[in-house]
């Protein structure tokens, strides 16, 4: 029997660890019953609450940690995600400043305030404004530097994003993390011999980092050398098989060989499939359920453009969309498991890393909602925490509908900066309340679109249960 605090976030750790959140949120609980002023037992039910998208109640644990006098900057980090992704912006701007006042050189503070104020004013000067001054104080953690290159490069200026780093990378004995993201940068601007030099230097720092291994293999793509990213991405995928970002990459190394391995990944007739949602209880008809749908979606969406580390652009991104509880929302689970079934019938049993997963039995594992304004679009991308992933239409602009491809769901295009582009191979026509899924490993982005009308989607992510 559990008798000190220790022991009740020791064993609910090692729950977390082996997969199982469900007991180790119920065990924290029992710690906060058995030691209701424990800051500590508070803090860690409402991180973990705030992990599982629960972040109502993530907020109120976190204050009530607060009140007991623990004054932890990690502390007012949960509680900043927890009204941040409540819908509660304000709140979790003056989380994120505790933060920060008590410890400048948290990263991951640094990022998301920096994110959540170019996410609700699209304005650069400000959205910078604390990493710069925490950039100038002594004593500023060097690594706050590649923080500013990642804001940088997702507000769209990859050449000031290389200059930010350029203070760590003329060390000798920079970190092999900014190495792999300056060859990155250098990639995108169309440098891929500073791609391969700078990802060659991190490698020599740190050869046993799956990080460095997979930026050479990444650069060695983007200058041609196919066989050689195989070399490095073979083994590296033995060691991760589950990676979908090091699948992708081999991909478009089996497709530039034309090794027929490709073919049996990306086999776009039988594992990109288009389904309508099936109509939950209390709705009449698929176009009633999808208006209600839009509604809510609309009103939840508290922001003014991307946020960073994600495709979009040109427009906005609600997370944990399918943790609300809105009528329309919540009956969503409901209308994808009939579609969810067919698919995992139709895909089937057997080799591969999507069929050889297929246990007939799914868990979510992300959910999202994207609203793009006219002229937005994403980038070619795949989803790393995926098994299988999707794109779930809900309002679409008349340019969508119309004809040509502006707005459609493509495929095989490469999210990498190739010195010779491979082109997209299949295209998806988004029809509103039908719901697209594909394998996670697939780089697929959108077409841009014209015209006045945005473009409201939902998307999730599942693995195998």
């Amino acid at each position: 029997m559990l008798e000190s605090l220790d022991a009740f976030l020791l064993e609910a750790e090692q729950l977390k660890a082996r997969g199982r959140p469900d007991e180790a949120l119920a065990l924290y609980g029992r710690a906060v019953q058995r030691y209701p002023g424990s800051g500590i037992a508070l803090h860690n039910l409402a991180a973990l609450l705030g992990d599982l998208g629960r972040h109502a109640e993530s907020a109120q644990i976190a204050s009530r940690a607060l009140r007991t006098g623990l004054d932890a900057p990690e502390t007012w980090l949960v509680l900043a995600r927890a009204e941040q992704g409540r819908g509660q912006v304000d709140a979790a701007r003056r989380a994120y400043r505790e933060v920060l006042r008590r410890q400048p050189n948290t990263l991951a503070a640094q990022f998301e305030a920096a994110q959540l104020t170019w996410m609700t004013t699209g304005d650069r000067q400000q959205a910078l404004a604390g990493l710069e001054a925490a950039l100038s104080q002594r004593g500023a953690d060097p690594l706050l530097s590649m923080v500013k290159a990642q804001a940088l490069e997702f507000m769209g200026d990859a050449e000031a994003a290389l200059r930010a780093l350029q203070s760590q990378t003329a060390h000798q004995h920079c970190p092999s993390a900014v190495l792999a993201y300056a060859a990155h940068l250098s990639a995108e601007l169309g440098r891929g011999q500073d791609a391969l030099d700078f990802a060659a230097r991190g490698v020599d720092n740190a050869p046993k980092e799956p990080g460095a291994l997979e930026a050479l293999a990444r650069a060695r793509l983007v200058v041609g050398d196919a066989p050689g990213a195989a070399r490095i991405l073979e083994p590296l995928l033995r060691q991760s098989p589950r990676n979908q970002h090091l699948l992708a990459m081999l991909a478009v190394a089996w497709r530039m060989t034309g090794d027929p391995r490709y073919r049996d990944l990306y086999d776009y007739e039988r594992f990109v499939r288009a389904q309508p949602l099936a109509v939950p209880p209390g709705w009449e008809s698929l176009p009633a359920y999808v208006s209600s749908l839009a509604a809510e979606l609309k009103a939840a969406h508290p922001f003014r453009t991307h946020p960073f580390g994600h495709s979009l652009r040109q427009g906005s991104q609600l997370p944990d969309v399918l943790r609300r509880t809105s009528p329309a929302l919540a009956a969503f689970p409901q209308s994808i498991t009939g579609p969810l079934e067919t698919y995992l019938s139709q895909i089937g049993q057997g080799p591969g890393p999507l069929c050889s997963r297929n246990s007939g039995r799914v868990a979510l594992v992300g959910s999202w909602s994207i609203w793009l304004r006219p002229g937005g679009y994403h980038v070619d991308h795949v989803h790393q925490d995926g098994w299988i992933s999707s794109a779930c239409y809900i309002e679409l602009p008349g340019a969508v509908i119309a004809g040509g491809r502006e707005g459609w769901l493509r495929f095989g295009r490469p999210g990498l900066a190739l010195r010779e582009a491979l082109p997209a191979e299949h295209w998806v026509r988004p029809e509103p309340g039908w719901v697209v899924l594909f394998p996670s490993y697939m780089w697929h982005g959108t077409e841009p679109f014209s015209g006045a009308d945005p473009r409201l989607t939902i998307a999730f992510d599942i693995a195998p249960a």
